[in-house]
C-alpha cells in the first residue's frame, strides 16, 4: 500500500461542460484523496455526443513538452500511476508511451491504467484503424490495467467473446501480453455461463492473477458518456490504495452504479459527480463481487 498521498498523471480529453475524459476522472480521484495531474489531449466545449461542439485537438508535441516540464520540476518520481483514455491518433499514442516510460524511469513501480478506446457494440470502430494495432502491439504489453468494453476486448484478442469460455480465453491472452488486471466494462444478459441464463442484470468482470471476479449490478437503462472514464479512474484508485481485485471491483462498480442510478432518476444528461460525491468516497450500497 502507498503511504503518501498518491499522485496520478491523467492524460485524457477535457470538456468545459459535462463529464467525460479528465472531466470525469479528475474530481472523483481528488474526492478519494489522490493528487491528480491532468494533461489534456483535447479541450472541447462539451462532449461530441451533442449536436455540436467547439474546441481544439492538441498535438503530441504538447504532451511531450508538458511531460518534459514535469521532469524538469523533478516530480515524476512521485507519480504513482498514469491513467489514459481516448487518444485520437497513433502520434498521440506514441507520446503517451514515452510519457509512461519517463514516469517509470523515475518510479519503476508506477502503474499504467489504459482504457483502449476504439469503438463499441452497435457503433463499430470510431478511431483510426491504426490505433487497433497500436493498442494491441504497443499499449497492451506495457499496461498494468486494461479496461476494454466487449467490442474492444474482441478487437484486441480475436475472440468473439460471446461465451464465458471465449471470454476466459480473451482474458488469458491479454494477461499473456502483460496486464495483470483486465476489467470488462460491458457485459449484458446475453453473456451468461451455462446454467446462469435468465438474469436481466448487468455484469462487470475483472480478471486478475488470483482469479476472475464478477460484479452483478441491477440494470439501468442508460449508457452515458463518461461512465467508462469514471470506472477506470475509480478502479485505479482502489488498486493503488491496496485493495484486492475483488474489493476494488466491488467499490468502484458500486460507486459508479450509484452515480448512474441518480442520473437516471433525475433525468440528467451528464454524470452527477458533485451531487454524488459521497457515493464516490464510500457507496451506501456496496454490491459484492463474486469469484467465478
Amino acid at each position: 500500500m502507498i503511504t503518501h498521498p498518491l499522485s496520478v498523471l491523467s492524460i485524457q480529453s477535457h470538456v468545459v461542460y459535462g463529464h467525460v475524459g479528465n472531466s470525469a476522472a479528475v474530481f472523483p480521484l481528488q474526492r478519494l484523496g489522490a493528487e491528480v495531474w491532468p494533461l489534456h489531449t483535447v479541450q472541447f466545449s462539451n462532449h461530441t455526443g451533442y449536436s455540436g461542439f467547439e474546441g481544439q485537438v492538441f498535438g503530441d508535441g504538447l504532451i511531450r513538452s508538458l511531460v518534459a516540464g514535469l521532469k524538469a520540476r523533478g516530480v515524476l518520481g512521485r507519480c504513482d500511476a498514469v491513467l489514459t483514455g481516448y487518444l485520437g491518433s497513433s502520434s498521440i499514442g506514441a507520446a503517451v508511451l514515452d510519457a509512461v516510460a519517463e514516469v517509470r524511469f523515475h518510479n519503476p513501480r508506477a502503474v499504467w491504467c489504459c482504457d483502449p478506446v476504439m469503438g463499441d457494440e452497435g457503433k463499430g470502430l470510431f478511431v483510426q484503424p491504426e490505433l487497433v494495432a497500436f493498442f494491441r502491439e504497443q499499449a497492451m504489453p506495457r499496461a498494468t490495467i486494461l479496461t476494454p468494453n466487449l467490442f474492444e476486448l474482441s478487437l484486441l484478442t480475436g475472440e468473439d467473446c460471446l461465451t464465458m469460455a471465449s471470454l476466459r480465453r480473451a482474458f488469458a491472452l491479454v494477461h499473456s501480453h502483460g496486464p495483470d488486471w483486465v476489467l470488462l466494462t460491458s457485459l449484458g444478459a446475453g453473456h451468461r455461463p451455462v446454467g446462469d441464463e435468465g438474469h436481466d442484470d448487468f455484469d462487470l468482470l475483472l480478471s486478475a492473477s488470483d482469479g476472475l471476479y464478477r460484479l452483478r449490478l441491477p440494470r439501468l437503462v442508460l449508457a452515458p458518456n463518461g461512465a467508462g472514464d469514471l470506472i477506470a479512474a475509480m478502479l485505479l484508485y482502489h488498486r493503488l490504495d491496496g485493495r484486492s481485485a475483488r474489493e476494488a471491483l466491488s467499490l468502484a462498480g458500486s460507486s459508479v452504479h450509484a452515480v448512474l442510478a441518480h442520473m437516471l432518476a433525475e433525468g440528467q444528461a451528464e454524470l452527477p459527480l458533485i451531487a454524488m460525491q459521497d457515493e464516490l468516497a464510500l457507496p451506501e450500497t456496496i454490491y459484492q463481487a463474486q469469484r467465478l
